[in-house]
């Protein structure tokens, strides 16, 4: 039986190239993630000391976290698992039944496209109102079950991640399944890992694009607004919230709530067009973000930090700055990439007939999206202070993931663009920080 092939050649090739150094790499990450998931909230929780060891004592104290017996022996919560599939199951039906743009993501290599349905902000909203509905109605201290129960939430989270990652994998071996050209190895491992189907679906619904903007994000958000009950039931009533943990939930929404709105803008990222749906999306999506991301709104509550308005406003100014730049530097490349270009940018034509930004925030960095990115990431932590370093893992890993994200997204532009790759890197030296890096 002869390949499949596109107007491009074969439809499906073999990967020859490797990511995340291999299948060992893809089994150490995969094995990694849920054991370092586990370990900054085990090892940073009011019952193991409020996060306030010494620095040079976190590597055998996030082993003995993990591996202490009456900890894995809590873990498990059969009402939680119900409870979370119950969420997820949630975010399926509001996908289905709020109205919805359908929008068509970019050409495949079949031809065609793909249309994907655009509701995730009106999600949001749905659940927002519920929530808030609920603890109006029956007093914060009805919605702190996610605080009393987080180890079991990462539990239900982590097995939603691996029957997901395991559903779709074994779709990926239907006839006509299109793969993704780094997902296609033959490497059980590595395919698993990284994701061997590029658009898995139920129907009509786009299982990549659903876990990116949903039950993660929104979970997020839950989570923030359930470390608000929590300290608000600690301190009485919620005008005597800190301000610290203000501060971050509600930047954090925000963000959440400004990723959702602007949906569409996903269509167009490497998750989408790129990359297969397998665990690396499906945990990263599911238990790393909401788990890992809002690490720093649980210190809070049980570590309870006064800022006062100055240093209030200087945390805030520099959220916004953040803001301002990942937003506008976002909306400046799509509107040039849709024809509506109200800056005057200048810009170099490719052999291709692409053109590529070279003013503007992209004329001062290939990514200056990411370095918007990093200036929030900081401020989320700043609240906590500087008693410990848990809080501050975020901004670590983050800068790191799009360090890693803007060296395959060069490699990528560099195999596409050819020589005029080279000469938009003389134009647009900085990669991500100007003058710095």
């Amino acid at each position: 039986m002869s390949p499949q092939v596109s107007k491009h050649g074969v439809l499906n090739p073999k990967t020859t190239h490797f990511e995340f150094f291999g299948p060992f790499g893809a089994l150490v990450i995969s094995l990694g993630v849920p054991f370092i998931t586990y370990a900054l909230n085990l090892g940073c929780s009011e019952h193991t000391g409020n996060c306030s060891q010494p620095y040079e004592d976190l590597p055998a104290l996030l082993v003995a976290a993990v591996l202490e017996p009456r900890w894995w022996k809590s873990l498990w919560d059969t009402q939680v698992v119900l409870t979370y599939a119950g969420w997820h199951a949630f975010c399926v039906l509001a996908w289905a039944v709020l109205p919805g743009e359908w929008l068509e993501g970019l050409p495949l290599r079949t031809g065609g496209t793909k249309k994907y349905k655009i509701n995730a902000f009106s999600t949001l909203l749905l659940t927002l109102g519920l929530v808030l509905a609920w603890i109006l109605q029956f007093g914060p201290q009805s919605f702190t079950y996610i605080y009393q129960k987080f180890p079991q939430f990462i539990t239900a989270a982590l097995l939603n991640s691996v029957a997901q990652a395991g559903f779709v994998y074994a779709q990926s071996f239907r006839n006509g399944e299109l793969l993704a050209l780094g997902g296609n190895s033959g490497n059980s491992i590595y395919d698993f890992y990284i994701g061997r189907s590029l658009n898995p679906s139920l129907g009509s619904l786009d299982i990549k694009q659903f876990n990116e903007l949903r039950p993660g994000l929104i979970l997020w958000v839950l989570i923030d607004i359930c470390m608000v009950c929590e300290q608000a039931v600690r301190r009485g009533v919620y005008r005597n919230v800190t301000d610290s943990l203000w501060l971050v939930a509600c930047s954090q929404i925000w963000y959440v709530a400004d990723c959702l709105y602007n949906e569409p803008a996903i269509l167009t990222t490497m998750d989408i067009t790129t990359d297969g749906f397998g665990f690396m999306l499906s945990v990263g999506d599911l238990l790393w973000v909401p788990f890992v991301y809002s690490l720093q709104a649980r210190y809070l509550v049980f570590n309870q930090v006064e800022l006062g308005p100055t240093t209030t406003s200087v945390i805030m100014a520099l959220n916004v700055l953040g803001y301002y730049i990942f937003r506008t530097a976002n909306a400046e490349k799509n509107d040039f990439k849709e024809g509506i270009d109200t800056r005057n940018l200048q810009y170099m034509t490719t052999e291709g007939g692409r053109k590529l930004i070279t003013s503007g925030w992209w004329g001062r960095s290939r990514h200056p999206n990411y370095l918007g990115d990093i200036i929030m990431a900081i401020a989320w932590c700043l609240p906590t202070g500087f008693n410990t370093i848990f809080t501050y893992f975020y901004p670590i890993f983050f800068a790191v993931l799009l360090v890693h994200r803007q060296m395959r997204d060069d490699e990528n532009c560099a195999k596409k663009y050819g020589k005029d790759w080279e000469k938009y890197k003389k134009i647009v030296p900085w990669r991500i920080v100007p003058y710095i890096y």
